[in-house]
């Protein structure tokens, strides 16, 4: 491959990438080289090479026929990364606490959290920046190999977040109530500080990607 081919590739991934994670294209929705060349405005080959690496990161499939579609997000997919998300974020809010440095993440938290107001009118640009914040809690372990189960799904979360936006889960509010989060996190309190978290991006987010994604048809999620 040329260095320009290899340029070429990278942008046709990203672009593509992007338009997947911002349900431009959304779950189920066919796929092919030539669609996908001439939105893009390439040729097939850098277009080729995109599709191979997001079929290897497992974001388009493609079936016996060699049809190609956006991955689908089922309920088992959203069940179980939420139960990763409660099962991992609860032992690390606990250990923010226990470790005395709760204060300490308030204010890291508070950094992302800022982000996620100034990006409130952009669903897919918010859930960028409340990834982020999730990130930002796991980050007491220390540990890479955490981080890598956090960064091997954060795609599939992205999607599935913006699901339970647009079905009742509410922007403003989640916003207000990380900044309550906040307040009781310097306070010690971290009983009221994770409350807010298991209720607003465990059980709410949950339970409006699952109603989401059987009511909505694929042309509301665009």
């Amino acid at each position: 491959m040329t260095e320009k081919t290899v340029s070429l590739a990278t942008q046709a991934y990203d672009k593509i990438k992007e338009n997947i994670l911002n349900l431009t294209y959304p779950p189920g929705m066919p796929l092919t080289e030539a669609m996908l060349a001439a939105e893009l405005g390439m040729s097939r080959s850098p277009i080729r090479s995109a599709i191979q690496m997001l079929q290897t990161e497992g974001l388009i499939v493609s079936d016996y026929y060699k049809s190609m579609t956006v991955r689908e997000i089922t309920d088992k997919d959203i069940k179980e990364l939420y139960q990763i998300r409660e099962l991992l974020e609860g032992a690390a809010f606990r250990l923010i606490f226990a470790s005395g440095r709760s204060e300490e993440y308030s204010y890291r938290l508070e950094e992302k959290i800022v982000r996620m107001f100034a990006t409130a009118e952009n669903t897919y640009e918010w859930e960028i920046a409340d990834t982020a914040m999730h990130m930002e809690i796991i980050s007491i372990f220390e540990n890479e190999r955490i981080n890598k189960i956090y960064e091997n799904n954060l795609c599939e979360l992205i999607r599935i977040g913006q699901y339970s936006v647009r079905n009742g889960m509410l922007i403003s509010k989640t916003n207000e109530n990380l900044k309550k989060m906040i307040e009781y996190m310097r306070k010690g309190d971290v009983k009221q500080s994770f409350a807010i978290l298991k209720a607003d991006h465990f059980e709410i987010g949950r339970d409006s990607a699952l109603k989401a994604k059987r009511y909505l048809p694929p042309s509301k999620l665009r």
